[in-house]
């Protein structure tokens, strides 16, 4: 074969090879549907659904190429509802759900499309699935069902305020049936085995935040336990917190973020890394009932020197070294 019929063929197959691309079937876009218990503008959303592209996308799922991901964002519960019932109606072919009152809404409008939670309490006690090894129906995800919070959350804020003789747990018993409540019992307990004293401090509205601190004193400990309503509300409950001059401990790194004293529970981000491992797998045609309700396996100290500072405190170089992050 001489070299000008070599270079004859390459040409012809630059030129067919096009033409057979166009003539294929675009692959179709699979749908995801994402529902945060957030407010629109909250950072946290933004952050959260990037890290879920990102672990989508090195599982082979790209946004625009193989798969479109409609988002929603809500803390009210009516509207929380309303845009379940909007994304339902778009048929994606999974949902992933930010929260326990997130999928719980989600549930009550399909009992067919998968949904993933990324956050869930109690998944089992709020009726999210009927067990956590074999969800059975069209929910599963990741749970932060950490009963040793409770004791870890009294033992960190006395080592960081050692005056604290008494603690106030703030939590809205209305994020589900289970939401913060369900840290309850074990928080009572450790504070019996502490010799502590501790108050229950239910909260609904604004208001309620604002009487629960404001009744705080200089050897009072806040609390924060891990719902829907304390997460949406952390930069009010933090600015409350450094007015009345209370030391506080939150169940995530976000509220340290915006100012608040310390923090030790779940990477709500390390979640949303392994979320999308579900979420391929569901695409892929997996079972839902065959995926069972994974425990968390990061949980992250982070404390705020600069909070600590403002309330007169002084950091322990032994708690500093435990820290995973110490914000200045």
């Amino acid at each position: 074969m001489t070299r000008r019929m070599v270079l004859a063929l390459l040409a012809g197959a630059a030129v067919a090879g096009p033409l057979m691309a166009v003539g294929q079937e675009a692959p179709r876009l699979r749908n995801i549907g994402v529902l945060m218990g957030l407010a629109e503008g909250d950072a946290e959303v933004p952050r959260r659904l990037a890290i879920l592209r990102q672990a989508l996308h090195e599982l082979g799922w790209t946004e625009g190429q193989n798969i479109r991901i409609q988002y929603r964002a809500a803390i009210e519960v009516d509207q929380m509802r309303a845009l379940a019932r909007e994304l339902v109606a778009l048929r994606p072919d999974v949902i992933v759900a930010g929260s326990t009152v997130v999928a719980k809404a989600l549930l009550q409008e399909t009992r067919t499309i998968p949904i993933v939670f990324a956050t869930a309490s109690d998944p089992v006690g709020d009726g999210l699935v009927t067990s956590l090894a074999q969800p059975s129906g069209n929910a599963t995800g990741l749970t932060c069902n950490l009963s040793s919070l409770g004791s870890k959350w009294l033992e960190l804020l006395r080592e960081i305020a050692p005056d604290t003789a008494h603690f106030t747990a703030v939590y809205n018993p209305g994020s589900a049936p289970a939401g913060g409540a369900y840290f309850l019992p074990p928080l009572a307990t450790a504070a019996a085995s502490l010799s502590i004293g501790l108050d229950a401090a239910p909260v609904h509205k604004l208001s309620d935040i604002e009487s629960t601190f404001a009744s705080s004193n200089p050897t009072d400990g806040i609390v924060v336990l891990p719902d829907q309503f304390t997460a949406a509300h952390r930069e009010y409950m933090v600015a409350l917190a450094a007015r009345h001059r209370a030391p506080a401990i939150y169940p995530f790194r976000s509220s340290v973020e915006a100012g608040g004293l310390m923090s030790y529970g779940i990477d709500v981000l390390d979640l949303y890394q392994r979320l999308p491992l579900y979420v391929d797998r569901i695409l892929r045609g997996a079972s839902v009932a065959d995926l069972p309700v994974q425990s968390p396996a990061k949980v992250e100290l982070v404390i705020n020197l600069g909070a600590a500072t403002a309330l007169g405190l002084t950091v322990p170089r032994i708690l500093l070294a435990r820290a995973d992050k110490v914000i200045g």
